[in-house]
C-alpha cells in the first residue's frame, strides 16, 4: 500500500493554488512496531523541518472503534496538518533535511491517506464533488 504521494498527484496537488494554504488529513495504519519510529519521524519532524516551513499540526490523535466504515476503514491515527501553501508543502518534501528522516515514516506505516482539503467557502466550480 501507498504512504507517499506518487509524482504526479503530487504535481497536480502543488498546481492547484501552490500559494493557498493547506489542511492535510493524515489517516495512518502502523506497521508492525511501526509507532515508536513514527513517533521518532514525528519528533525530529517537529523540531527540524515543521518550523522551517510553517508546518502546525492542528490535532493529532489514535483512532478508535469506528461508528461508520466499511471493513478495513479504522485507522491507528489521524492528523490534521497546515502547511502556509501547498508550495511550502512541496519544498519541505524536498529538503535534504526531511528527507533524511523520510524513511522513519515510510517504515513506519503500512498504508496512509493524505488528503489535501479546503475551507467550505473556497471550492472552485466544478472542482468538488457533490
Amino acid at each position: 500500500m501507498a504512504v507517499d504521494p506518487s509524482d504526479d498527484v503530487l504535481a497536480d496537488f502543488l498546481a492547484d493554488e501552490p500559494d493557498g494554504p493547506v489542511v492535510m488529513l493524515n489517516l495512518l495504519r502502523f506497521a508492525d512496531g511501526g509507532r515508536p519510529r513514527y513517533q521518532q519521524y514525528a519528533k525530529a519532524f517537529g523540531e527540524t523541518v515543521a518550523p522551517r516551513y510553517g508546518v502546525e499540526v492542528v490535532y493529532a490523535g489514535d483512532g478508535s472503534a469506528a461508528l461508520v466504515a466499511e471493513a478495513g476503514q479504522q485507522w491507528d491515527a489521524v492528523l490534521l496538518v497546515r502547511y502556509p501553501t501547498r508550495h511550502a508543502f512541496g519544498r519541505m518534501l524536498a529538503d535534504p533535511e526531511y528527507q533524511q528522516i523520510a524513511h522513519l515514516r515510510r517504515n513506519a506505516l503500512s498504508e496512509a491517506v493524505l488528503q489535501p482539503t479546503r475551507p467550505w467557502g473556497r471550492h472552485r466550480p466544478g472542482a468538488g464533488r457533490s
